[in-house]
C-alpha cells in the first residue's frame, strides 16, 4: 500500500510566493523566440510528419494544464525514456538566488503518461500553442522529437518536448535528495517547484499512473517543507 500523497496543496502553500517577472541581463542563451521563429518551428514539425492524426505526449505539466485543444486523450507508455527533474532553471519556477528544476525525459527505462490527439483540421494552430508554451528561447527551438508510444498495445508516433537534453547548459544530474532540497525552496513568476511536482503527481495518481520516482520525490519534498516550516515557527523573534 502506498498510502496517500503527503505533498498536499496545503503543504505547498507554505512555500508558494509571488515572484515578479523581471528581465535578466542579456544572455545569448536566452534570446527569445520571435513570431517568425515559431512559424519556422511549426513548419519543420509539420513537414517531418505527414501522417494524421497527430498525437502529443504529456508526462509533466501537460497532464494537468495542456493549454491546447485536443479531441481525445489516452494513457500511453513511452519505452526507452524516463521522467527526471534534470532541467535547472533560474526563471519561471526558479530564480538566480534559488534555482529550480523542471521535468524532462532522459534515456532508459519507461515512462507512462498520456497522449493527446489533435484535430485533423489545422493541427498546426495547436502545435504553435505548444511551442509558445514550451519553447521560450531560440536555442531550444529543436527541443522536440517524435517518439513511438504504446497505446493499448498499438504503436503510435507522438510529438514530445525535452527528451534527451544531455549536453544542454540547463541539464543537470542531481541526486534525489538534492532535487528535493531545491524543489522545496525554488519559486519564480510561474509558481513553485513544489506546486509543479504536487500537481503532476496528483494528476498521475488520479489517472491511475504510478511513478515510483516521483512518489519518493514528493515524500522527500514534503519532509523538507515540514522541516523548514517547523524551523520558522520556532525561530526567535527580534
Amino acid at each position: 500500500m502506498r498510502g496517500k500523497l503527503v505533498l498536499t496543496p496545503e503543504l505547498v502553500a507554505h512555500v508558494d510566493r509571488k515572484v515578479p517577472q523581471d528581465d535578466l541581463p542579456d544572455d545569448p542563451n536566452r534570446t527569445k523566440m520571435t513570431d517568425e521563429d515559431y512559424a519556422e518551428a511549426v513548419s519543420t514539425v509539420m513537414n517531418s510528419h505527414a501522417e494524421r492524426p497527430i498525437w502529443v505526449f504529456g508526462y509533466g505539466s501537460l497532464l494537468w494544464n495542456p493549454g491546447f485543444a485536443f479531441v481525445e486523450r489516452r494513457t500511453a507508455t513511452l519505452r526507452g525514456w524516463h521522467r527526471s527533474f534534470c532541467m535547472q532553471v533560474n526563471r519561471f519556477r526558479g530564480s538566480p538566488e534559488q534555482p529550480g528544476l523542471m521535468l524532462a525525459l532522459e534515456a532508459g527505462g519507461c515512462c507512462k503518461g498520456e497522449v493527446f490527439r489533435l484535430s485533423d483540421e489545422a493541427p498546426e494552430f495547436e502545435i504553435e500553442k505548444l511551442f509558445r508554451r514550451e519553447v521560450p528561447y531560440r536555442r531550444l527551438a529543436r527541443a522536440w522529437r517524435w517518439v513511438h508510444m504504446d497505446i493499448a498495445g498499438r504503436r503510435q508516433r507522438a510529438l514530445t518536448f525535452y527528451a534527451g537534453m544531455r549536453g544542454d547548459i540547463f541539464h543537470v544530474k542531481h541526486p534525489i535528495h538534492l532535487q528535493a532540497h531545491m524543489l522545496a525552496r525554488a519559486a519564480g513568476y510561474g509558481g513553485s517547484g513544489a506546486a509543479y511536482l504536487q500537481q503532476t503527481v496528483a494528476k498521475l495518481e488520479e489517472e491511475g499512473i504510478h511513478d515510483s520516482y516521483l512518489w519518493e520525490l514528493q515524500r522527500l519534498v514534503a519532509a523538507e517543507i515540514h522541516k523548514m516550516h517547523q524551523a520558522s515557527e520556532t525561530a526567535p523573534l527580534g
